[in-house]
């Protein structure tokens, strides 16, 4: 057992909206180590960006921004084709949302993490992923990236000097190629606790995770995301967090040293 490893937990907190209203954030915050708060495009609302900003402070958690695709209907899961100059804008200006209320609270933003589709599609197209690094870059040089283990994000990060922080997911499954089974397919989702939470430990101990063909594939474990908008998301973000610990894993979101 590796009990040096650190590992961050993240959580997609608030993504209300208007008189929609998600149940988990509040009961979530205490059990992870980052939050990435919808600015507004995808989910989220001022209200709610700005009530999440304070509990996200007050639970010590970091804070991160986490822009979407302009697509409330579709929850930001649906493709759209944008330029990478039209990620960069979007990305800037919801970066600067969020930013505005972090201040006002007299907090500092963490990191930003691309949400649903933008994150899916910038995974694997390296000039989108390159126009979000950029956006990032140039509003804050000191933001971390969240981006899938692996990914374009993480290499467009990687080329202009920005800090990235490869992430794994405990509730997805994962094709040979270490992309993400998209959400349209069969098994797409892992709805079993212990299985999501086996997956993790292998990931972030023995850095190899199994896809859906049985193919272990080599995989770089810095952050685990679990979503704060299933049934079950509370009862296994106790469990994920209780079992981390057991196995002696520091849980922490990044830093410089």
């Amino acid at each position: 057992m590796n009990t040096s490893k650190t590992l961050d937990i993240n959580c997609d907190l608030g993504e209300s909206y208007g008189i929609y209203r998600t149940l988990s954030d509040e009961a979530v915050l205490p059990l992870i180590t980052s939050a990435n708060i919808a600015c507004g495009f995808h989910a989220g609302d001022p209200a709610t960006m700005r009530l999440t900003v304070v509990r996200a402070l007050e639970h010590q958690v970091a804070i991160g921004a986490h822009p979407g695709l302009p697509d409330l209907q579709g929850f930001g899961r649906r493709r759209m084709d944008i330029t990478p100059r039209e990620a960069y804008d979007m990305v800037v200006y919801q970066i600067g949302a969020l930013d505005a209320f972090v201040r006002a609270s007299g907090g500092r933003m963490h990191h930003v993490k691309p949400h649903g589709a933008l994150y899916n599609m910038a995974a694997e197209d390296m000039k989108l992923a390159e126009g979000i690094a950029e956006a990032i870059y140039q509003v804050q040089p000191e933001l971390y990236l969240y981006g899938l283990a692996g990914s374009e994000l993480i290499h467009a990060a990687d080329r202009i000097g920005m800090r990235s922080v490869n992430e794994v997911f405990a509730d997805r499954t994962y094709g040979a190629d270490g992309k993400l089974t998209p959400r349209s397919q069969a098994g797409a989702l892992i709805e079993e606790s212990g299985q999501a939470i086996a997956q993790v430990l292998r990931m972030v101990k023995d850095g190899v995770v199994a896809s859906t063909d049985g193919t272990l594939v080599p995989i770089k474990a810095e952050t685990v995301c679990i979503h704060g908008d299933g049934a079950n998301a509370l009862a296994f973000a106790q469990e994920i967090r209780r079992v981390l610990e057991s196995e002696g894993i520091e849980l922490s979101a990044h830093t410089t040293g």
